[in-house]
């Protein structure tokens, strides 16, 4: 069964982290629908050292790309752990496209490793992208979501079903700390029909990241668009009704009536759960 995907005509979306991966494949597959995107990101072609950087794709390239499918977009250079730069890029989002309807916290740092081995820079780095981002950047909106209809908030980021992570304690922290905040809004915006959701992926995803660190190999992979088919998939719901959740992708899907999930895998078979059981060990698919 395919997925019936959600007319997004006229609506305009706030994303953090779209130049690569699952935030550019979020950011494109809601341009389809229709959707006006705000593309952000620390990659800009304006950088001075952009054509000697090694990493491929930018703000730019995301917003002409989703310009493709006849929508408008803007490119913002965003630093997520910079208050005044998230303030400064919320307002103009808004004043471009009048109203912003659905925010995004996608953007993320990641670095495995126990807390006798993780330095103290990266810990900050990981708390301030992860947790203090998506802090700033859905306290910059939460006043202009609550007054527009339609309205979402949604985190890249994993329920919240464990008290501890060891080896990967650090990183763990930030990305529930992502889920508990937005959770947390979901009850404080109730009275503001603002739907207030996480979603994760229960495999790990081909990105970038996934590859510079070795996490298994293209078996153990899906392509980040069923992050996207589940971006979609929430989008189509009532957002006064569906709020205060926290979802994995396959799971998710198949309560909406997918069956077959070889379309996002890159090898054939379906890859373990390792994502879901990064921080829920004790997580399996359903029977």
């Amino acid at each position: 069964m395919s997925l019936e995907k959600p007319d997004l005509s006229g609506q305009t979306a706030f994303i953090t982290g779209t130049t690569r991966g699952i935030g550019k494949a979020i950011a494109l597959a809601l341009a389809e629908r229709g959707c006006n995107i705000v593309s952000t990101g620390k990659t800009s072609e304006e950088d001075d050292d952009y054509e000697d950087g090694d990493l491929e794709g930018s703000i730019e390239e995301t917003a002409r790309q989703a310009r493709d499918h006849g929508v408008e977009a803007l490119p913002i250079q965003l630093n997520v752990r910079d208050e005044a730069n998230v303030e400064a890029a919320a307002d103009r989002a808004i004043d471009e496209f009048g109203e912003v309807n659905i925010v995004i916290n996608n953007a993320s740092a990641i670095q495995l490793a126990t807390v006798a081995d993780l330095p103290p820079n990266r810990f900050d780095l990981l708390t301030d992208v992860n947790v203090r981002g998506t802090y700033l950047t859905s306290r910059a909106f939460v006043d202009h979501l609550a007054d527009v209809e339609n309205a979402w908030l949604l985190a890249n980021a994993p329920p919240v079903t464990v008290d501890r992570a060891p080896g990967e304690a650090p990183y763990a922290w930030s990305k529930l700390g992502m889920t508990f905040l937005t959770l947390s809004l979901a009850t404080e915006l109730s009275g503001d029909d603002v739907g207030c959701n996480a979603f994760w992926p229960v495999t790990a995803i081909d990105t970038r990241a996934t590859r510079y660190f070795g996490l298994g190999t293209e078996d153990d992979w899906r392509t980040p668009d069923i992050v996207a088919d589940t971006v979609l998939e929430i989008l189509g719901r009532d957002p006064a009704e569906f709020t205060g959740n926290a979802v994995y992708d396959e799971d998710f899907l198949r309560e909406a009536g997918v069956e077959d999930f070889s379309r996002y895998n890159l090898t054939e078979g379906d890859p373990a759960p390792m994502s879901a059981q990064m921080f829920d060990p004790d997580y399996s698919r359903p029977e």
